[in-house]
């Protein structure tokens, strides 16, 4: 447009030069030399017009094509960045999973320590009781130059309730099935932990079960009790799970797993979606038992719902 009224402009004025050299009376040489130099003048612009409209035409096809080069580059950063964002949540994805793994694998161990803890300290009853029993026979065969007939020693493993029954926090044993020789409660514990960590649920689930029905005096039965519940939860079953975790809140109030259950309890909680309960639970957990590992496991969860966490702090009930 605007070279449109640049070329009338020209136009006007070599007309208006024109006219005038025509109407003025001036010489014919001289009228007919300026009118070739306005022709030579608007033919400099003409061309000058022409380069300057092919320079404009080539500027617009090198932004053209700079442009198109920054869309494909911006597309390609795109897709590599969508590519990037799917391999971290990969990787996110499975370290959380061994995470979870390596968590259940450090409680069975941690729960097989203390049973060989519970374990050695009855040997080593058994072998002071052994010991004085063996003193006193010794004592009445220099005494008497005979041994009088020896009772049952105390803590050697026999049992003193019908049919083998285990007496309160004694061991015993129960035989699963009948026409099965009877199982201990350390060997049906152990059993029970071993195919809980291989993955095998059904068949661990019912061994704890049977170890809590059968001993439910034993030291154990809380981490039994509580395994139950860790069942449930691998198998997404989270409201037999809470009321799993719930027993072992009720039941054993001086159990090791009280932290760990309160704590698995809210984060059931908040899969089934009552984040009210699962907060204040997980707020619960700060709060009893500051410093364990489970109280910074529920800080870490409530900042990761964006909830905040109760800064009042009490003993810890273990």
């Amino acid at each position: 447009m605007r070279t449109r009224w640049f070329a009338l402009a020209v136009a006007a004025m070599f007309l208006g030069a024109l006219g005038g050299a025509i109407l003025a009376p001036q010489p014919a040489g001289a009228v007919s030399r300026e009118i070739i130099e306005l022709q030579q003048q608007v033919s400099q612009i003409l061309q000058g017009q022409q380069d300057l409209r092919s320079a404009v035409d080539t500027n617009n096809a090198t932004l053209r094509t700079l442009l198109q080069q920054s869309f494909d580059s911006v597309n390609q950063l795109n897709g590599q960045m969508g590519t990037l964002q799917k391999v971290v949540q990969e990787v996110q994805a499975n370290t959380g999973s061994r995470i979870d793994t390596m968590a259940q694998q450090s409680q069975g161990l941690s729960d097989n320590v203390q049973d060989i803890q519970s374990r050695v300290g009855k040997l080593s009853q058994q072998v002071s009781d052994i010991q004085s029993l063996l003193q006193s026979i010794d004592a009445k065969v220099s005494g008497n130059g005979s041994a009088a007939p020896a009772s049952t020693a105390p803590g050697s493993g026999a049992s003193n309730t019908p049919g083998g029954a285990p007496g309160p926090g004694g061991s015993g044993a129960y035989s699963p099935t009948s026409g099965m020789p009877p199982i201990s409660a350390d060997t049906l514990y152990q059993n029970a932990l071993r195919d809980f960590t291989s993955g095998k649920y059904d068949l661990s689930r019912q061994e704890f079960s049977d170890y809590i029905k059968n001993f439910p005096a034993n030291d154990l039965a809380s981490n039994a009790q509580f395994y139950l519940g860790e069942i449930y939860y691998a198998q997404n079953d989270f409201k037999d799970a809470i009321a799993a975790y719930d027993n072992v809140l009720s039941n054993y109030p001086r159990s090791f797993k009280l932290a760990a259950s309160l704590y698995k309890k809210g984060t059931a909680e908040l899969e089934l979606g009552v984040k009210s309960s699962g907060t204040r639970d997980l707020r619960e957990v700060v709060r009893r038992f500051p410093g364990s590992d489970e109280s910074r496991r529920a800080q870490a969860k409530l900042h990761e719902i964006g909830a905040a966490t109760s800064t009042t702090h009490s003993p810890a009930t273990r």
